[in-house]
């Protein structure tokens, strides 16, 4: 018999694991096959710890990961996807945001060949500046990668024994999931659904956070910003020359009349600071990632197991 795994991440979630842990275990019982449930919380600082322990107690199938601190959305999934044993494993989030109800059709699809099946939300209820953010977002980074990347996709979905193989040799301590798949194979599969509203409790995504995975995608897969601080940096050097040069022109042949002024020095100094400034920030996130991968250090530090 075949082994699905499904991890799930948590952190805070004390209002919905109960209920999704219940409802995972649901739609496995109608499918024929072995299964297990990894769910990796983040050193949660609610009751969420409480009910696992009262959960694993009951169903030897549900397996908890507790980190020593709370390492980031980011990294924890990853480390519990790499934890699993299955013959598949299925990512999804603790919050229904990933509806529990597409496990049947990801194993379907899995089933039919396909080593990657993602779910691709068509619509949500989340907020409406949010969602036309994020897809702004996708498209952007779309455009400037290397390996074209899943439109719409947030990670959640299925990955064939070997797809996690590849990722466990890649060994990278602050992936970008999405792409790192996008650059493994392009044998993926979308699965369309609505993306309902979290159920229960406050999402933990902030500003940082959505800012973090965003820049982490740019500096991961693509090199055309650093290509573009190249190009910029040669035009304003080629435009500065050409206005020095005007300007030394029209003081030759209006030695006594023409006047520097101030306005273009203030102007061309702030223009050229704030292009310098924003450069080496970006310049910045490319090298904080260098330090990030020269350090090894591991995706997560487990405090804790239960039912392993």
């Amino acid at each position: 018999m075949k082994k699905i795994c499904i991890v799930t991440p948590t952190y805070n979630e004390e209002g919905n694991i109960k209920e999704l842990c219940n409802t995972i275990s649901s739609e496995m019982k109608k499918l024929d096959y072995e299964y297990e449930h990894i769910v990796i919380d983040n050193c949660s600082t609610d009751s969420t710890i409480k009910i696992l322990r009262q959960l694993a107690a009951e169903d030897k199938k549900l397996k908890v990961i507790i980190n020593s601190r709370n390492f980031g959305h980011i990294k924890s999934p990853i480390h519990g996807i790499l934890q699993s044993s299955g013959d598949a494993t299925i990512l999804m989030s603790s919050d229904f945001q990933d509806p529990p109800e597409l496990i049947p059709d990801y194993i379907k699809k899995w089933e039919e060949g396909n080593l990657v099946v993602l779910g691709q939300k068509t619509t949500s209820d989340e907020n409406f500046l949010k969602h036309f953010l994020k897809k702004v977002f996708y498209k952007f980074i779309n455009i400037i990668s290397e390996t074209p990347l899943m439109m719409n996709t947030t990670g959640a979905g299925i990955f064939d024994r070997k797809i996690i193989e590849y990722v466990r040799q890649i060994d990278d301590p602050y992936p970008y999931f999405r792409g790192l798949i996008s650059e493994i194979t392009s044998d993926i599969k979308l699965i369309s659904f609505h993306q309902p509203k979290r159920k229960k409790g406050k999402t933990k995504n902030n500003f940082y956070s959505l800012y973090d995975i965003g820049i982490l995608g740019i500096v991961k897969h693509s090199k055309i910003p650093l290509r573009i601080m190249t190009l910029l940096g040669f035009f304003a050097s080629f435009l500065s020359i050409c206005v020095a040069f005007v300007y030394l022109i029209y003081k030759f042949l209006f030695w006594d009349s023409f006047e520097w002024g101030l306005a273009p020095l203030i102007i061309g100094l702030f223009t050229l600071s704030s292009l310098q400034i924003f450069l080496l920030g970006f310049i910045g996130e490319y090298v904080m990632n260098i330090l990030t991968q020269s350090r090894k250090i591991p995706l997560v530090v487990e405090k804790e197991r239960i039912n392993f």
